[in-house]
């Protein structure tokens, strides 16, 4: 009897489980990591939605929209979460996405009107370095110097692409000679963030493409002050970082309310010290200390989506063209 009672009430327990439903999110793999936003993020979620948030890294930002692409309609996830604004024109001609109804009292440095992508955070590049280093003011005095640099590939990392689109916004139709001055000085290309910040720390190289706001976590989270970012004269590209609702997701109310969820203070206030980014919408506590001592570009440049999508082919054509010469 007793084994009777225990079995029914595990099958009632399971039964219960299974009728939980289940919100799946496509981010980038660093997003899920045992030290990112995502073990943060999926509870918070779960604590108020009475459902299963499965968060599915899928490589780096720029491999997402590859991977809901080559699905399609097909696809597993209700939301993407990881694509930028070089990304979002490519993403929305797709027809994937649908409309994230999202009310957000933002306090980003540009103006937000995008009725189909939201933003979670946002930040500057920059090339991350050891205090004690002699580092060169703009890119071509990097180009000229002996400093040995680990970049993104920019098909499928966000930050290499944002650094084709800072050489571009900065450059123009010098882009091609920035790069041919560049080539020497790439150790190596790696296929997304982590690898290529781990080569860094591992000593592989004395600069790495990473944020403005990169060394906060070694001063907050390991209290090191021995990182860096350089300051470029030419000034620094923003990346502002979205998610989306996939127009064929079967819990279309929940990702909608997972996407206004994400720019709660419950979600915010996870974002600086997990991705060691600015949230879109300062938390209430406001940003940890630590963080007024990273460096402030004295220029912001960011291209739209539009213009980033018109020369996105181009400036890539160019960094392929630079570095298999």
């Amino acid at each position: 009897m007793k084994y009777s009672v225990f079995a029914a009430a595990v099958l009632s327990a399971s039964a219960a489980y299974a009728e939980k439903p289940e919100l799946t999110v496509y981010t980038y793999d660093s997003f899920v990591s045992d030290w990112g936003p995502g073990p943060a993020v999926e509870k918070a979620f779960e604590a108020q939605c009475g459902c299963d948030l499965k968060l599915v890294g899928a490589g780096d930002g720029a491999a997402l929209l590859a991977r809901v692409k080559l699905e399609g309609a097909r696809s597993e996830a209700d939301v993407v979460l990881g694509l930028d604004t070089n990304l979002t024109a490519a993403a929305a001609a797709t027809g994937l996405f649908a409309e994230h109804g999202v009310t957000a009292d933002y306090s980003l440095p540009v103006t937000w009107k995008d009725a189909t992508f939201a933003p979670y955070d946002w930040g500057y590049f920059a090339f991350v370095h050891n205090v004690d280093a002699a580092v060169p003011a703009d890119f071509k005095a990097l180009g000229a110097s002996d400093m040995k640099i680990v970049i993104q590939d920019p098909r499928s990392s966000t930050p290499g692409l944002g650094l084709l689109m800072w050489v571009k916004a900065a450059y123009g139709d010098e882009a091609p000679a920035i790069w041919a001055g560049l080539a020497d000085n790439v150790v190596t290309v790696t296929k997304g963030w982590s690898e290529a910040y781990g080569l860094f720390l591992e000593g592989e190289a004395d600069m790495v493409l990473s944020y403005t706001t990169s060394p906060a976590y070694h001063l907050i989270a390991e209290e090191d002050g021995s990182k860096a970012a350089a300051a470029f004269d030419e000034g620094h590209y923003m990346q502002v970082e979205v998610a989306g609702i996939l127009a064929g997701s079967d819990q279309p109310e929940l990702a909608q309310d997972f996407m206004q969820f994400m720019v709660s203070d419950a979600f915010q206030s996870i974002i600086p010290t997990t991705n060691w980014m600015y949230p879109s919408v300062t938390p209430a506590g406001g940003l940890p200390e630590g963080f007024e001592t990273m460096i402030t570009p004295a220029k912001s440049l960011l291209l739209s989506a539009d213009e980033a999508a018109a020369v996105r082919d181009g400036a890539l054509d160019e960094w392929l063209d630079a570095l298999s010469q």
